[in-house]
């Protein structure tokens, strides 16, 4: 049974960055991962993804290039950086985990999920 569990969530200003984790207990080498989040009030979405051998990794379009994501298996952690934080980021973002070779933008698809944790991005 595979279990997920992000760190790393804050309050932080606009502009500043952060880094939010992801571990996983039991082997989740095969599984690709992906990070979502999901706004007050609103549905969860895709923020980006990477296949199990790190091939990838895709990102949702509105990111511009100021996430980053990697994986190390031998640690079995995910990683998500996200520099220039803007207001509008701010959500609980999630972990999760598919067995399926890559990323896809849809929540059903993926079987694994972290609780969540919670970044708020002040102006």
């Amino acid at each position: 049974q595979v279990q997920l569990a992000e760190s790393g969530g804050g309050s932080v200003q606009a502009g500043d960055s952060l880094t939010l984790s992801c571990a996983a207990t039991g082997s989740t080498v095969r599984y690709t991962m992906a990070w979502f989040r999901q706004a007050p009030g609103k549905e969860r979405i895709f923020v980006g993804g990477i296949s199990w051998d790190g091939n990838g990794p895709n990102y949702a379009d509105s990111l511009s290039g100021r996430f980053e994501i990697s994986r190390d298996n031998n640690k079995e952690t995910l990683v998500l950086q996200m520099n220039n934080l803007k207001p509008d980021d701010t959500a609980v973002y999630y972990c999760a985990g598919r067995n399926g070779r890559k990323p896809t933008l849809q929540t059903y698809d993926y079987r694994y999920w972290g609780q969540g944790t919670k970044v708020t991005v002040s102006s």
